[in-house]
């Protein structure tokens, strides 16, 4: 089953809620409520924190986890003097559905959308709650009625849960939010540095957190992983997975099958067209 939340939830849903951070008609949505859309860290913060109201940025330094340090500070304080976090909600989901129309061209208005749409919303609102700030509040917000818009807040849901259940087990495992960067470079092949995430970080900061790594034997003189680190990042990567399965337990074989049949085109026009 965990292997089974990894193909649902990160190769077949997550593109779909991904079209928030690589597409332009969500930055668009939410300049026409205030922002300016050339200025990107303000509207992520904003779009994505909205579920949790009006809170400090130090709460959603903590939630987010693996933010550099300052950030949340410097881009998130502010945004309610500009908008409400209701209006966020409605001007990113409306931005959201406006990039899968696009992406997606024809297979937008399908059978499918609505199939898809309604067992990932069963699936999401069955998951368990403890633990996961970010996915409990977006529980907490109205469901939208248009199919498409559905299916974007169902797999908003599920991967917000899957990013709580990450959190976790990084905290669990001792890893910081930068290290975690780091680590992800490395699983990608890349050094750290190529890794837009850890852009913040001046090269002295980036260079510490590396040496901190290679301080506990996770991290060779290079930049690649010692036995202990691929073994620390494949067990963080499997605590996720078994935290994440939940939320599918209870699919059948019949909807598993149907589930996949319908998602598959959408993830793979997603990867062709791009966001």
């Amino acid at each position: 089953m965990t292997n089974l939340a990894r193909y649902l939830g990160r190769d077949l849903l997550e593109p779909i809620h991904l079209v928030a951070y690589g597409s332009d008609e969500p930055g668009k949505a939410m300049e026409a409520i205030g922002f300016d859309s050339t200025n990107y860290w303000p509207l992520y913060f904003a779009g994505r924190a909205a579920p949790l109201g009006q809170v400090p940025a130090a709460v959603v330094d903590a939630i987010f986890y693996n933010f550099a340090p300052g950030m949340a500070d410097e881009f998130y304080t502010g945004v309610w003097d500009i908008t409400t976090p209701a209006a966020a909600l409605a001007a990113r989901e409306a931005g959201c559905v406006a990039a899968l129309r696009r992406i997606l061209g024809p297979l937008a208005d399908t059978p499918a959308i609505a199939r898809a749409a309604d067992l990932a919303l069963r699936l999401a609102m069955s998951a368990p709650v403890e633990g996961r700030p970010l996915y409990a509040g977006l529980r907490s917000i109205a469901v939208p009625a248009e199919p498409l818009a559905r299916l974007w807040h169902a797999a908003t849901l599920l991967r917000e849960h899957r990013g709580d259940g990450h959190n976790a087990a990084l905290v669990a495992a001792g890893i910081d939010g930068q290290e975690a960067h780091v680590l992800a470079a490395l699983d990608g092949g890349m050094k750290p540095r190529e890794y837009g995430r850890l852009d913040p970080l001046t090269d002295a900061q980036l260079e510490a957190v590396v040496e901190g790594l290679r301080a506990r034997g996770l991290v060779d003189s290079g930049y690649s992983f010692t036995v202990a680190g691929r073994e620390l990042k494949d067990r963080i990567e499997a605590q996720t997975d078994a935290a994440a399965a939940p939320a599918y337990a209870s699919l059948t074989a019949e909807e598993l099958e149907q589930f996949v049949a319908d998602l598959q085109p959408l993830a793979a026009r997603i990867d062709a067209v791009g966001y």
